[in-house]
C-alpha cells in the first residue's frame, strides 16, 4: 500500500505544477523553439508588445500628474533652475517647473487613465488571443504526436503523466505567452521608466532610495523562496493524506475483513499531523516575513520621506516632487519583488517546455493522421505467414517471449492460438497489428512482407476484439460507428443485430443514443463484448483478432457472445487467442505455443490423438470444470 501511495502522490504533485528546470543557455534555447508557434500571429504579438510599452509609460505618468496636483495646491512651489543650457536640461527644467491648475491636472489624470485603460485592454486582449491560438496549435501537434507514438512508449508512460503534459504543461506555456511574458516586459519598462523619473526628480534622493530598496528586495526573495518550499512540502504531505483516504475507501472490504480500522486511522492521523507540523513551521516564517516587510517597507518610506522633507526645507524639492518620488519608488520596489516570483515561474515554464519538446521530438509511427481511404493496391485477401519470428519486449530485451515462430494461415481460415499463461499468445496479436516489430524473422500478408504496407493501410483491414473491451464515454451508436466513421444508422443497426446486441439496446429508453459511461461502466461485460463485436462487424475486416473474448463472461452471456463471434468470423481470416479450450474445438487449425515456439499444430481431433501438452491442458480444464460444476453433497 505504501508503494501505491507514493505513486499516487507523485501523480498529484505533477498535476499541480511542472518540475522546475535550471535556467541555462540550452534550456532557454529549447524554450524559444516553441515560440515558433507564434509565427502565424507575429503581427498581433508585436502589436501587443507595443501596447505593453505604452501601458507601462502611461501608468508611470500618474505619479507625475499627482505630484503636479499637489504642487498646484501650493502656490509658488518651484524647483531651482538648472545651470546647464543644453536642450535636454532645458526641457527637464521646464517640465519640473511647469504648473497646471487643479482642474487642468485632474483632467490630465483622467485623460491619462482613459488612454492607459485602452492600452491595457489591447495588450491583454491581443496577448490572450495570440496565446490561445498558438496554444491550440501546440495542443494539436502534441496530441497528434502522442497518438502516433508506438506501443512501447505507452507501456513506459502513465496515462496521468501524458494527460498532465497536454493539460498542465501546455497551460504553463500559455501563461508564459499570455501573462508571464507580458508582466516581465511590463516590469522591465516600469523599472526603466521609474528609475529615470526618480533620478530626474532628485539624484541625491534616488541614491538614498537605491541604497535601501535592493536590500529589502533581496531579503524578500530569500524569505519568499523558503516560504514557497515549505508550502510545497505541506501540499505534498496533504496529497499523501488524501491518497490514504482514497486507498482506504477503495479497499474498504479488505480494511473491514482484516479489522484494520485502527491501523488506517493511525496512518491517517500521522499523515495529517505531519501537515500540521509543516504548516505551523511555515506560519513562523510567514509571520516573520510579514513583520519584516511591514517594518522594512514603512521604515524605508519614512527614511526617504525624512530625507526628502529635509530637502523641502532647504528648497531643493517641492512637496509634489516628493510625492512623485515616493510613488515611483514603490513602483520600482514592487517591480524588484515581482521579478523573484517571475524567476520561479520561468523555471516552471522551462520545465514544461522541456517535457513538451521531448514529446514533439519523439519518433512516432508512420501512421496517417488524417482520414484515409483504403487503396486497392494494399487490399488484403487474408493470407498470413510467420517466418521464424522471434521477439522480446523493449522493456525486457533479455527475456525472449517468442523464439522461433513459423505459421501459415490461409484466407478465411479460423486459427486458434493456445498455450500456457505467458507463452506469448497475446504477443502474436500485437505483432499482427504491428504494435511491435519482430526482433528476427518476418511476417507476410498475401506473400508480401508487412514492411511493404503503409501502417494505416494494414491496420484498416484488421479488427481487434480484446478480453477487456474498451468503450469510449459516448453513446452506443458512437461506439459501434467507431469501426466505420460516417456509417449510417441502418449499417449500425445491422451490425448490432449480427452481434446479438440489437435486442438489449432496444430495451434502453434512449436506445442507440444511450450513454455507456466511462469505459462502458453502465453496461454488463457481455453487453460490452457484443458492442465491440458489432464495431468489428461494421469495420468488415479481412483479418480478425480475438484475444480471449469470452473468458470473463457467465454462461448465458458467453453463449450470446459466441454466436456473435461465429457471425463475425464467417468468410474471414480469424486468429482466436483462447484460454477456454472448449470454445475453439471447431477451429480449422489449433496452434499451441509453448516456450516461445510452435509446440503442436493441427485440428482438435488430431491433437487429442497425441499424448501432448494440448491433450493434458484439455483434460485439466475438463476435470476442473467437472469439479466446479458438481453438486454439493447433502
Amino acid at each position: 500500500m505504501a508503494r501505491g501511495r507514493n505513486n499516487n502522490s507523485s501523480n498529484g504533485k505533477q498535476k499541480d505544477e511542472s518540475p522546475k528546470v535550471k535556467i541555462s543557455k540550452e534550456s532557454l534555447r529549447q524554450a524559444l523553439i516553441l515560440f515558433t508557434y507564434l509565427k502565424p500571429y507575429r503581427g498581433r504579438f508585436i502589436l501587443s508588445l507595443v501596447f505593453i510599452a505604452l501601458s507601462a509609460f502611461t501608468t508611470s505618468l500618474f505619479p507625475l500628474f499627482l505630484g503636479k496636483m499637489i504642487d498646484a495646491a501650493s502656490p509658488g512651489a518651484t524647483l531651482p533652475g538648472m545651470g546647464s543650457d543644453s536642450v535636454g536640461s532645458q526641457f527637464s527644467a521646464g517640465l519640473k517647473n511647469i504648473h497646471w491648475s487643479l482642474n487642468t491636472t485632474l483632467i490630465l489624470i483622467f485623460l491619462q487613465l482613459g488612454i492607459q485603460t485602452v492600452f491595457s485592454f489591447m495588450r491583454v486582449y491581443l496577448l490572450t488571443e495570440v496565446g490561445e491560438k498558438s496554444l491550440a496549435d501546440m495542443r494539436k501537434d502534441v496530441y497528434s504526436k502522442l497518438l502516433s507514438m508506438p506501443m512501447s512508449f505507452f507501456t513506459e508512460k502513465r496515462v496521468g503523466e501524458l494527460s498532465n503534459r497536454i493539460s498542465s504543461d501546455l497551460s504553463q506555456i500559455q501563461d508564459a505567452i499570455s501573462f508571464t511574458l507580458a508582466e516581465f516586459l511590463r516590469g522591465i519598462f516600469t523599472l526603466i521608466i521609474g528609475l529615470a523619473f526618480i533620478f530626474w526628480i532628485s539624484t541625491k534622493l534616488a541614491l538614498v532610495m537605491l541604497a535601501v530598496v535592493p536590500v529589502i528586495a533581496v531579503l524578500a526573495v530569500v524569505f519568499g523562496i523558503r516560504i514557497r518550499r515549505m508550502a510545497r512540502k505541506a501540499q505534498d504531505q496533504l496529497a499523501d493524506s488524501g491518497t490514504i483516504v482514497q486507498e482506504t475507501f477503495q479497499g474498504i472490504s479488505m480494511v473491514k475483513a482484516f479489522t484494520s480500522e485502527f491501523y488506517e486511522i493511525s496512518r491517517y492521523v500521522k499523515s495529517i499531523y505531519a501537515v500540521v507540523s509543516t504548516a505551523i513551521s511555515n506560519a513562523r516564517y510567514r509571520g516573520a516575513f510579514v513583520s519584516f516587510m511591514i517594518f522594512s517597507v514603512f521604515g524605508a518610506i519614512a527614511f526617504v520621506m525624512w530625507y526628502g522633507a529635509g530637502m523641502i526645507q532647504s528648497g531643493q524639492l517641492t512637496i509634489g516632487s516628493l510625492t512623485m518620488f515616493v510613488i515611483f519608488s514603490m513602483f520600482v520596489g514592487g517591480t524588484f519583488a515581482g521579478f523573484a516570483d517571475m524567476f520561479s515561474q520561468l523555471q516552471k515554464i522551462l520545465g514544461a517546455t522541456q517535457s513538451i519538446r521531448e514529446i514533439l521530438r519523439g519518433n512516432g509511427e508512420a501512421v496517417e493522421l488524417k482520414q484515409t481511404v483504403l487503396e486497392p493496391e494494399y487490399g488484403l485477401k487474408g493470407n498470413v505467414r510467420f517466418e521464424h519470428v522471434a521477439f522480446s519486449y523493449p522493456s525486457r530485451k533479455d527475456v525472449p517471449v517468442l523464439k522461433d515462430i513459423s505459421l501459415t494461415v490461409a484466407n478465411g481460415e479460423q486459427v486458434a492460438i493456445v498455450g500456457p499463461s505467458g507463452a506469448g499468445k497475446s504477443t502474436i496479436a500485437s505483432l499482427l497489428l504491428k504494435f511491435y516489430e519482430p526482433n528476427n524473422g518476418r511476417i507476410f500478408f498475401d506473400e508480401r512482407s508487412s514492411s511493404e504496407f503503409p501502417l494505416s493501410q494494414l491496420r484498416m483491414q484488421m479488427a481487434f476484439v480484446p478480453q477487456d473491451v474498451i468503450l469510449f464515454g459516448g453513446s452506443i451508436k458512437e461506439n459501434i460507428a467507431y469501426g466505420k466513421p460516417g456509417a449510417g444508422d441502418d449499417e449500425i443497426m445491422a451490425a448490432a443485430k449480427q452481434a446479438n446486441a440489437h435486442e438489449f439496446v432496444e430495451r434502453f429508453p434512449e436506445r442507440y443514443e444511450t450513454i455507456v459511461g466511462e469505459r462502458g461502466i453502465k453496461l454488463s461485460g457481455g453487453q460490452r463484448q457484443r458492442i465491440a463485436i458489432a464495431r468489428a462487424i461494421l469495420k468488415d475486416p479481412a483479418i480478425l483478432i480475438l484475444d480471449e473474448a469470452t473468458s470473463s463472461l457467465d454462461s448465458e452471456s458467453e453463449q450470446l457472445v459466441q454466436e456473435a463471434l461465429d457471425n463475425l468470423m464467417k468468410g474471414r481470416t480469424s486468429f482466436v487467442i483462447a484460454h477456454r479450450l472448449s470454445t475453439i474445438r471447431n477451429a480449422d487449425k489449433i496452434v499451441l505455443i509453448d516456450k516461445g515456439i510452435v509446440s503442436e499444430s493441427g485440428s482438435h481431433n488430431q491433437l487429442m490423438s497425441h499424448n501432448g501438452l494440448y491433450r493434458k491442458l484439455n483434460e485439466m480444464q475438463f476435470e476442473f470444470g467437472a469439479v466446479t460444476q458438481s453438486p454439493v453433497p447433502e
